[in-house]
């Protein structure tokens, strides 16, 4: 029988259709009750002594009933009730009178919502019990006097009976409608069925127990016997129900949990750890609320902290909780007996068998019984959830609540916990380390749909001119501080909402949409001026400049531009500033600098064959033996037309036109050969060769790797091949699997550049690496920079830890030297020792600098003499 509409019903009514419902109930009682009233009057009077035992009998049957009740979820957060109270209403219809009938039906329902706490839908359910009972007799004894004793005798209780699931499914239609939870008709016209056939099956089963009971010898036994392996059969059936439900349960709070993660930072939020928006906030409370459904409780509060630094939220399903604690006050949080949680297990707390801490925990709750579990991530507690009193409160919080409760948790902290990390690298993907600003791949995602909704764009470069110059003199941390302080400048100046990202070094972009020509020549000018202002550092005062250059969508004939195309002739206009114009705006006539680009790409692989691009050799020096233990290999291009090209000018242009594999390749295949004359003289030492980001993207790179030393008969240990971390989590899921299978191979790996990463210690661990090489810029600094000598002795001992083997890149002096030493760092390399020579130099610099010794292994090996 569809009893009543679930107390869950709206999530959050709104004040009219609250009111349109009270109504709505307050009439339903209203007609019931005068119902009853008339209908008691026009029935026979019968038996009083019938009370004697009847009267009880149906009370515990209805209460039965109520209890093993199906609910059918028609709406979020609406629940359709269906119970088996047909079997004891054609019963009474049978052998009781009305005002039994009547008694016994509202006491136990009265009673079992007494026991759920659910009062607000206590008016609604009254009177539809009234109504129910009052239609079922009348309809019976409509029908009993028109057979006029010609039919059966159970004729008219059975149509009773049936009567009143289709009453109760009208009413509860009308109720969902009232309560903005409508069905459309389709739907509403199965769950009427549906509600039938249970109600033709229960009045079924009622008639035969009472035929058999009343006809044959001790049939009441076999009912019992029969009555009881259906309620075996149902309770099974529940049981799997409830699972069922359980894992629907588990599967959407997983998924909201996922969805929730969708609103974490973007390239444009500040926040790294995402997901605090009033969005967010509506999904977690949807959790929340589909947790206390599924536990059947008065309340459950959801106490949630992703980010370490914020303070706790608190969310409440249900019931509100008192108003002392509401507040999220940190050190009453602390202090609340029920929030002490070590461990990951679910705590029952119970009034009856509390201490005194706990009871006094549970009165500031207003509630009787409460289970308690904490959220733990990987590294910190992110939370709790408490569940306050169970609705059917004759029976409490049983084993399959805690389990399921327990297994929420696991899947909500493995979640949120994924959510945080994967908020983190989308924020760090997007943002710079050290100011906090966007990057690159940051700037281009901000820019992307606002230029695509400008009517004109422009993207500016500000370049902060001094910073070489005092990370010369004063160390890389006081070039940075300078950086950090010019990206606030610049932000200041600009405002929150206009995208700004750190390029690299002290190399700034910003994106203006809407703003004519002069407009942007002011901002720059301003910019410019607020980058200018002397920096402080320490007691000194730096003076600095900056250039400016910017290219707007007005300037550039590119059919469909973008930020990365205007920050390239944004590039080309800052290359063309000079002191006596620090701002310039993009001219086409600037675009000769892309005609040697394109010139320089387009003959690359000429230049190769014709041996214009060459191989020089930088030494590197195992501490503190002094032996050469091999070198590292760096291209070098001399043009005929532009002279020597910086590599810093053609690899990238090479890397961007898909030309990086032909040159690694090349540099692979020359530094082997030089490898394999060494073996040739009895000289082992290994060759370094930089690895671009596309070649980690290349499956087939280990590939030509282990065709290149077959072809030099080359030991897979002496080649090394360094690359940055940067290039490795640029796409760490293709970059992962070349790398395992090269170190698989046997060929080194080394992490170039260590310590500029903003998670490189968080990465290490899981590159399947070799060696880490210091970056240059901490060695230069160890001298003056108390910080920088930190970092390098740090990354020794890491790398130790580690069992790998360290270098150091800038030992350009002997005190450098010595400090490496001191520190235990394997190998050394920097101008101290040599500069990148050509192969000829090289070896005539071996010949000049070293001396043939006999090594441990009895190998010939080199040694520096001075």
């Amino acid at each position: 029988m569809s009893d009543h509409v679930s107390a869950t019903a709206p999530n959050a009514p709104t004040r009219s259709t609250t009111r349109a419902f009270s109504v709505f109930a307050v009439l339903l009682l209203l007609a019931g009750t005068l119902c009853a009233v008339a209908v008691g009057s026009w029935l026979p009077d019968r038996d009083p002594t019938d009370l004697l035992w009847t009267g009880p009998l149906l009370v515990v049957g209805f209460l039965l009933a109520e209890q093993l009740a199906i609910n059918v979820d028609v709406r979020s957060g609406v629940a359709w009730t269906i119970s088996f109270t047909e079997i004891p209403l054609v019963l009474g219809l049978l052998v009781a009178p009305f005002e039994v009938v009547l008694a016994a039906h509202v006491v136990a329902g009265v009673g079992t919502l007494l026991g759920r706490r659910v009062l607000d839908r206590a008016v609604y359910n009254a009177g539809l019990m009234f109504m129910e009972i009052s239609v079922a007799f009348a309809v019976a004894h409509s029908v009993d006097l028109f057979l006029d004793g010609n039919g059966p005798k159970w004729a008219g209780a059975f149509l009773g009976t049936i009567a009143v699931p289709l009453l109760a499914s009208v009413l509860g239609l009308t109720a969902l409608r009232l309560m903005g939870k409508g069905m459309r008709v389709g739907p509403s016209l199965r769950l009427v069925l549906q509600t039938l056939v249970v109600a033709l099956l229960n009045t079924s089963a009622g008639l035969a127990g009472y035929e058999i009971a009343d006809k044959a010898p001790w049939g009441g036994v076999l009912i019992v016997l029969v009555f009881a392996g259906i309620t075996a059969i149902y309770l099974a059936y529940s049981g799997l129900l409830r699972e069922q439900r359980d894992l629907e349960t588990l599967s959407e709070v997983s998924l909201r949990v996922a969805r929730s993660g969708r609103h974490a930072t973007g390239p444009r939020g500040p926040n790294p750890d995402g997901g605090d928006g009033r969005a967010d906030d509506d999904e977690w409370q949807l959790i929340a609320e589909r947790i206390r459904e599924q536990l059947n409780a008065n309340r459950v509060v959801l106490r949630l902290r992703t980010d370490p630094q914020a303070p706790m939220r608190t969310l409440v399903a249900g019931e509100p909780l008192p108003q002392a604690m509401r507040r999220d006050d940190p050190r009453q949080l602390r202090e609340d007996a029920m929030l002490q949680l070590p461990g990951s297990q679910v705590r029952y707390f119970r009034v009856v068998d509390a201490g005194e801490d706990v009871t006094e925990a549970l009165s500031r709750r207003d509630a009787q019984e409460a289970l308690v579990v904490p959220l733990r991530g990987a590294t910190q507690l992110l939370g709790a959830v408490e569940v306050h009193d169970r609705l059917s409160r004759w029976r409490g919080f049983g084993k399959a609540d805690i389990q399921l409760l327990r297994t929420l948790a696991s899947h909500l902290s493995t979640a949120v916990d994924n959510r945080r990390l994967l908020a983190r690298l989308r924020h760090d993907a997007y943002h710079d380390p050290l100011t906090g600003l966007l990057n690159r791949p940051g700037l281009r995602e901000a820019a992307a749909e606002p230029m695509r909704q400008a009517d004109r764009s422009a993207v500016l470069r500000i370049d902060l001119d001094v910073l070489s110059t005092v990370a010369d003199a004063l160390g890389q941390a006081w070039s940075n501080r300078m950086v950090v302080a010019a990206g606030r400048r610049l932000r200041d100046e600009l405002g929150p909402e206009v995208p700004l990202a750190r390029l690299e070094g002290g190399a700034f972009a910003a994106l203006l949409l809407d703003r004519q020509a002069e407009r942007i020549q002011e901002i720059a000018e301003r910019l410019r001026a607020a980058l200018s202002v002397p920096y402080p550092v320490d007691r000194l005062t730096v003076e600095a400049g900056a250039v400016v250059g910017w290219a707007s969508t007005a300037d550039c004939e590119i059919e469909d531009p973008d930020a990365d195309a205007l920050l390239q002739r944004a590039d080309v206009a800052v290359r063309a500033t000079s002191e006596a114009e620090p701002l310039r705006a993009y001219a086409p006539s600037m675009g000769q600098i892309f005609l040697r680009r394109f010139q320089l790409v387009t003959q690359f692989r000429s230049a190769l064959e014709t041996g214009q691009v060459s191989i020089h050799y930088q030494p590197k020096v195992a501490l503190p033996s002094r032996q050469v233990v091999g070198a590292e290999a760096l291209v070098r291009w001399k043009h005929p037309e532009f002279g020597r090209v910086d590599p810093d000018e053609f690899v990238p242009a090479v890397e961007a036109t898909g030309l990086v594999d032909v040159l690694t390749d090349f540099v692979m295949d020359k530094a082997l050969d030089r490898v394999r004359r060494w073996i040739d003289r009895g000289l082992r030492m290994s060759i370094a060769v930089n690895l671009s980001v596309r070649t980690l993207a290349d499956e087939e790179f280990p590939d030509r790797v282990a065709a290149a030393l077959l072809k030099h008969a080359v030991p897979p240990e002496l080649l090394t091949f360094e690359l940055t971390e940067s290039g490795v989590m640029a796409d760490p899921e293709r970059a992962l699997p070349v790398l395992r299978r090269l170190h698989t191979m046997g060929v080194v790996l080394a992490v170039d550049d260590f310590g500029t990463g903003y998670s490189s210690l968080a990465y290490l661990r899981q590159l399947p690496v070799d060696e880490v090489k210091i970056d240059k810029s901490f060695v230069l600094g160890m001298g003056t920079d108390l910080g920088d000598m930190a970092v390098v002795r740090s990354i020794v001992e890491l790398g130790h830890s580690l069992s790998l083997t360290v270098v150091a890149e800038g030992v350009e002096d002997d005190a450098a030297r010595d400090q490496l030493v001191s520190m235990g760092c394997d190998v050394a390399q920097g101008y101290l020792i040599s500069r990148p020579l050509s192969e000829e130099r090289f070896e005539a610099w071996l010949r000049a600098r070293t001396v043939q010794v006999r090594g441990a292994r009895d190998e010939t090996v080199l040694t520096l003499v001075h």
